[in-house]
């Protein structure tokens, strides 16, 4: 194909806008070689484009599987986080359930604990008020064996056992019951009692003598002392200058013979005061009534102090004192020693009143009602 030749240029105008000439035209001879070019190209960037396509479904494809596996691990995780949640709230439950449980197991405790505080203080009260109580009733049985025996020893026993009891609690409110305790104690032991076990053996002494005992009325020799000899001649002692002197033996015997002499002389007479005329009328087989009524009367006596009953024996002592003196021999050493022995059996035999532990026994009430 002939290229059509361009028209003629015109002249150009000084006044009129300069044109753009159009863009050249290829010639004829060059189009197969431009097409090709084109189509090298185009078949270029096809390959470029299918490339890239095929590149982009690779990747939407790898896209699409990551999306599936991403996909199905969300759905794994959240089946998981599912179960998770499931458990947990379980778990919530399970715990929750067991703190209500120790809430109530807690709240139990604490009114068991105070329960049992309650319990400790009063059992604490309990055992300071049975111990107060068993100390004031020791106390006063005490003073009933005491009031009974006529002995201070039960009082002095039960006050030194409650101290020591006291002693081992060591409480400061019960401070003030052993001061009082002391107190008593001391009063207690700064009075005199009676001697019973020695009034008896005083008593048994007496009448075991009062068999041997030598009466008025009978004719009993009596067993004196030994009383000195009157002096012997002085012309059997010593003779006068010039004659012949007794060796010192002759001489101690004949005074020994005249000392025997003397008491033989002596016991053919006796000379006896009595100021009781009866005495003497007393039958000798009466003598043996007498004797045993003087043993009944020593042994009431006994009886008699043994129960308490100071009065009782005083009485019958008194009465055993008289017929000592009416009816037996003064003179003689044993009816002096068994009337000496009777007359202090009466002086001892004597009702002593012991003191009562009042402070004690205040004090023990006053503990008590302040433990209370």
């Amino acid at each position: 194909m002939n290229a059509v030749p361009p028209p003629p240029e015109p002249a150009p105008d000084a006044a009129a806008p300069a044109v753009v000439p159009p863009p050249a035209v290829p010639k004829a001879s060059d189009s197969p070689r431009s097409w090709a070019i084109v189509a090298a190209i185009v078949l270029v960037l096809s390959v470029l484009a299918i490339a890239l396509a095929w590149k982009a479904e690779q990747r939407v494809a790898a896209l699409e599987q990551e999306l599936v596996r991403r996909q199905q691990d969300s759905a794994a995780q959240a089946a998981e986080a599912r179960t998770l949640a499931r458990q947990a709230q379980d778990s919530m439950r399970d715990a929750v359930a067991k703190v209500a449980l120790i809430e109530a197991r807690v709240a139990e405790v604490a009114i068991q604990r105070t329960q049992l505080e309650d319990l400790i203080q009063s059992l604490s009260r309990s055992r300071d008020e049975n111990l107060l109580v068993d100390v004031e009733a020791a106390i006063r049985v005490a003073i009933q064996q005491g009031a009974i025996t006529g002995s201070a020893e039960p009082l002095v026993a039960t006050l030194r056992q409650s101290d020591e009891r006291l002693a081992r609690y060591n409480q400061p409110r019960l401070v003030g019951v052993r001061r009082a305790i002391a107190r008593d104690l001391d009063r207690v032991k700064a009075v005199g009692t009676t001697d019973i076990a020695a009034l008896t053996i005083k008593l048994d002494e007496t009448m075991r003598m009062i068999d041997d005992l030598p009466l008025l009325a009978s004719a009993e020799t009596r067993k004196e002392p030994p009383r000195t000899a009157p002096a012997v001649p002085a012309a059997a002692a010593s003779a006068p200058p010039g004659r012949l002197r007794l060796p010192q033996a002759w001489q101690t015997a004949w005074r020994d013979a005249w000392a025997q002499l003397w008491d033989e002389v002596r016991a053919l007479v006796r000379v006896t005061r009595i100021d009781q005329p009866e005495a003497l009328l007393l039958e000798p087989e009466h003598a043996f009534f007498l004797r045993e009524n003087v043993k009944l009367r020593l042994l009431n006596a006994r009886l008699a102090l043994l129960s308490r009953q100071f009065n009782t024996a005083q009485a019958d002592l008194i009465v055993v004192q008289v017929a000592l003196e009416r009816y037996f021999d003064r003179g003689s050493r044993r009816t002096a020693t068994a009337s000496e022995l009777v007359r202090q059996a009466i002086q001892q035999a004597r009702q002593v009143a012991l003191p009562r532990p009042d402070d004690t026994l205040a004090a023990l009430a006053a503990a008590g009602a302040g433990g209370r």
